[in-house]
C-alpha cells in the first residue's frame, strides 16, 4: 500500500510529545483499536443498509430474479449509483453461473465490488520536488481543515517538515481553525485575513523554498461547484501556484464528505474539470449509510482515493485498501 512523500528524514520541527499519564490513567485506558477495527466499526451503517436490508437473501445459493431485485434495491439505498448497480449486478450473475456450487451471493459480490474498487487506489508518485504542493479543495463543511491537520501529523511522523497555506481567505474562523492545528502540530501557518488567497498562497511557497519545508498544504475556501465565480477563482489560485513553483500543484484533493451520497460524484466530476483532480479524501465514512458513493465513482468518474476517514482522532484518516473496505463492508 502505498503512502505518499515517505521518506527516511527528521522533521525540522517535530511534533510536541503527547501529555504523561498516571499508571493509573495509563490501565484504565481501553486498548487502541488497529485501523481494521476501526474501519469495520465506522462502515456500521453502510454495512448495515447493504446486508441488513437483504436477510438472508446474502447467503442463498440461487440467484433467480428476486435476490437480484432485492440486491438492487439494497445497493441503490446504499447510494452506490444506477451504472454502478446494474454493473454489479451483471458482474454477479456472470460470474455466479461459473462458480462452485456451494458458493454464496456475497462472496461473489464482494469479488465483485473489490474489483470494481481496486483501480481506486493510487501508486505511489515519486517526484521529487521540494517543497511538494498539496492543494486542497472542496465545499464547505467537508471536512477539509480537519483532513489537513491529520495529513500533517502523518506526514511529519513519517520525517517531513510541513508548512500550511491559508487560502480561506474570506472567513475569518476558518483561518483560526487552521492556525489551531498548526499548534497543535507545531508547524508554521501562512494566513492573511480578507486577502487575496492566491497571494497567500504565493507567500507560502516561498517561505517554504527559504526555509526549506518539504511540504506546503495549501487550503482554499470552500465552495459548490454550480457557483462559477468561485470555481474560477479557484483555478486561479492553481495558476499563481504553478507560477511559484514548478509544476505545483504537485497533488490537488478534493476533500468530499460520504454523507453526501451521490452529490459527492458530482462534485468530483465538477471539481475535475475545473483544477485537475489527482485524488480524493472521503471523509466521515464513519457517520454515513452512503458507503457505495465510492462504487459509483469507480463506474462513472474513476478517481484515485488516497485517505478515507472513519471518525474524528488522529489515525482515522489512513490510505485508502480496497480490499480492506470491502471485507469491512462485506465481511
Amino acid at each position: 500500500m502505498f503512502d505518499l512523500f515517505k521518506r527516511n528524514k527528521t522533521p525540522e520541527t517535530p511534533p510536541p510529545p503527547p501529555e504523561a499519564t498516571s499508571p493509573s490513567e495509563q490501565e484504565a485506558a481501553p486498548p487502541k483499536r488497529s485501523w481494521r477495527e476501526r474501519l469495520t466499526a465506522g462502515l456500521t451503517l453502510s454495512r448495515d443498509k447493504l446486508t441488513g436490508a437483504l436477510g438472508q437473501v446474502l447467503s442463498r445459493r440461487t440467484l433467480d430474479d428476486d435476490t437480484l431485485e432485492e440486491l438492487e434495491t439494497a445497493l441503490l439505498t446504499a447510494d452506490t449509483g444506477i451504472a454502478a448497480t446494474q454493473h454489479l449486478l451483471a458482474e454477479l450473475k456472470q460470474r455466479y453461473t461459473k462458480a462452485d456450487a456451494d458458493v454464496d451471493v456475497k462472496t461473489v459480490l464482494r469479488d465483485a465490488l473489490y474489483d470494481l474498487l481496486r483501480p481506486l487506489q493510487a501508486e505511489s508518485r515519486s517526484d521529487d520536488a521540494k517543497p511538494r504542493v498539496v492543494m486542497l479543495a472542496g465545499v464547505n463543511g467537508a471536512g477539509k481543515t480537519t483532513s489537513i491537520g491529520k495529513l500533517t501529523r502523518r506526514w511529519q511522523n513519517d520525517g517531513h517538515s510541513v508548512l500550511l497555506a491559508a487560502g480561506d481567505t474570506f472567513r475569518a474562523a476558518a483561518g483560526e481553525q487552521l492556525s489551531v492545528w498548526g499548534e497543535r502540530n507545531n508547524v508554521t501557518v501562512i494566513a492573511q485575513q480578507g486577502g487575496d488567497p492566491a497571494a497567500v498562497m504565493f507567500d507560502a511557497i516561498q517561505a517554504a523554498r527559504a526555509r526549506g519545508i518539504d511540504i506546503v498544504l495549501a487550503d482554499t475556501a470552500g465552495r459548490l461547484p454550480t457557483q462559477a465565480h468561485l470555481m474560477e477563482e479557484l483555478k486561479k489560485i492553481k495558476r499563481v501556484i504553478g507560477r511559484a513553483q514548478e509544476g505545483a500543484p504537485h497533488e490537488v484533493f478534493l476533500v468530499l464528505d460520504a454523507n453526501t451520497g451521490q452529490n459527492g460524484l458530482a462534485q468530483v466530476k465538477a471539481f475535475d474539470a475545473a483544477i485537475g483532480l489527482t485524488g480524493l479524501i472521503v471523509t466521515k465514512l464513519d457517520g454515513s449509510a452512503k458507503g457505495g458513493v465510492l462504487a459509483a465513482i469507480a463506474r462513472e468518474h474513476p478517481t484515485p482515493v488516497r485517505f478515507i476517514g472513519v471518525g474524528e482522532g488522529i489515525d482515522d484518516l489512513q490510505p485508502f485498501d480496497a480490499r480492506e473496505f470491502v471485507e469491512a463492508l462485506l465481511p
